[in-house]
């Protein structure tokens, strides 16, 4: 019988992630402190119901998801604090283009709440199509085609970017 592990370890292994998908859906440190205790308070009341280090995994995820789109939708904003107001909670590779990079964060910020959440579990958390559509409790096609949408959104932000820039250039 596999043991569950302690709650204790649960939260050294786990934090990191809760915090991180918390933070880049809301970018507000205080909010996205507040939800990873929220989340850990649930996990604590919910230990004996979880089967397992994947379960527990899947499980946090999607209690995450869902309470930063919930917390999205309460304050009624699409968008979080500017990404100039916000220093990064840690430094990423350098080898990218700097300002590529704040741009698109930038506009994965303004995304929809479940847009956001599909890009950010896929290409932040790197989960694949399945492990996404179980956090979710969404067929896997429909994070296919969700994921595309969210996809053609950023498409078009960043076609428009560059137009706007220009014409106010002129």
């Amino acid at each position: 019988m596999d043991a569950t592990p302690d709650f204790a370890e649960i939260v050294r292994e786990h934090q990191g992630m809760v915090y991180s998908l918390a933070w880049h859906a809301l970018r507000d440190r205080d909010a996205a402190e507040d939800i990873t205790q929220e989340v850990f308070l649930a996990l604590h009341q919910n230990l004996n119901r979880l089967e397992g280090r994947d379960h527990i995994r899947h499980w946090l995820a999607r209690v995450t998801s869902h309470r930063c789109i919930d917390e999205i939708r309460r304050r009624g904003y699409r968008r979080g604090p500017s990404l100039e107001e916000i220093p990064e909670p840690r430094s990423g590779s350098g080898s990218q283009d700097p300002l590529l990079r704040s741009r698109l964060r930038q506009m994965v910020a303004a995304l929809p709440a479940p847009a956001r959440m599909m890009i950010l579990l896929r290409y932040q958390e790197e989960m694949e199509l399945a492990e996404i559509a179980q956090v979710l409790d969404v067929p896997v096609q429909t994070v296919k085609s969700r994921l595309h949408r969210a996809l053609n959104l950023l498409r078009q932000k960043m076609e428009r970017r560059p137009k706007a820039a220009r014409e106010a250039a002129k």
